[in-house]
């Protein structure tokens, strides 16, 4: 079985809990999500089944959007309500015009500092260990970009508010340099995904209602492909998962074969690379 699938992930599942179900439902180990969720997070999980699985660094690259909620007056170790409060301050005064001051002068690119309860790795081993046995460790940084950030609703002290974002971005990260900028304590109350590249939350699928017989979509369904027929030649290069060079606009193809679809490339410059093979 191969094909790409989305689901919208429950409260209190991690991706991987997500991944594992799927394994018995669709009888194979060979799956993979293209986005972590934190346990608190629901939303927008897409999944890789069977060879579709070498897709999942294109669709990981797939820009986000979620809508979240900002807890104000306390700050978590983990920066969201699951964690211990390491510090508590109400005494702040904000309104509607200050938060979207903040929202429409916010960098649309900067230097995030990842959260020290995530999975990125340094030296072999995740920051979460590393913040569990509290032992103090430079967290890295990574390039993101805020496309945009939306207010939603603001009630004393709580912020609701949708951002349009990069991949690589933390949620988490982007409220307490939100927070920072508005000069409050605050930490996530809550998080949805929304959309991940073109796919909603509306088009997800409820974990319960999936079962082997679920129609999976195809590379088309998730990407903007176009279809190039091969001649002999080509079809022994592309076999072979060769690159190609071809005058050929930027973006993905489906070669095909005698009207059977062979492999999926990924070209660049006329310069084509082997994505993954049907």
């Amino acid at each position: 079985m191969n094909g790409i699938i989305i689901i919208n992930k429950p409260q209190g599942f991690t991706s991987r809990d997500v991944v594992n179900k799927l394994n018995h439902i669709f009888h194979t180990k060979k799956i993979g999500h293209t986005g972590t969720l934190d346990p608190i997070a629901t939303g927008v999980l897409v999944v890789a089944i069977g060879s579709y699985t070498k897709l999942v660094d294109e669709l990981t690259a797939l820009d986000k959007e979620y809508v979240a909620e900002i807890k104000l007056g306390i700050k978590t170790d983990t920066g969201d309500i699951s964690g211990n409060v390491i510090e508590e301050n109400n005494s702040f005064n904000i309104n509607n015009e200050d938060i979207l001051n903040v929202f429409t002068n916010f960098p649309k690119e900067y230097e995030q500092t990842v959260p020290k309860y995530s999975a990125v790795k340094i030296n072999g081993k995740k920051l979460y260990e590393y913040a569990r046995e509290n032992i103090d460790i430079d967290l890295p940084k990574r390039m993101v970009s805020i496309y945009s950030l939306e207010l939603l609703e603001f009630n004393s002290n709580l912020i609701k508010f949708k951002a349009c974002v990069s991949k690589g971005t933390y949620i988490r990260s982007l409220i307490e340099d939100i927070c920072e900028k508005l000069n409050v304590l605050g930490t996530m109350y809550s998080l949805v995904r929304t959309k991940q590249g073109e796919f909603g939350i509306d088009v997800s699928k409820d974990l319960n209602d999936i079962d082997d017989s679920t129609t999976l979509l195809t590379t088309k369904d998730v990407l903007e492909v176009s279809e190039y027929s091969l001649d002999d030649n080509l079809y022994k290069l592309v076999s072979n998962g060769n690159k190609l060079n071809l005058e050929l606009s930027d973006g993905y193809y489906s070669f095909t074969y005698n009207d059977k679809d062979i492999a999926l490339y990924n070209f660049r410059n006329n310069e084509g690379r082997l994505v993954m093979f049907y």
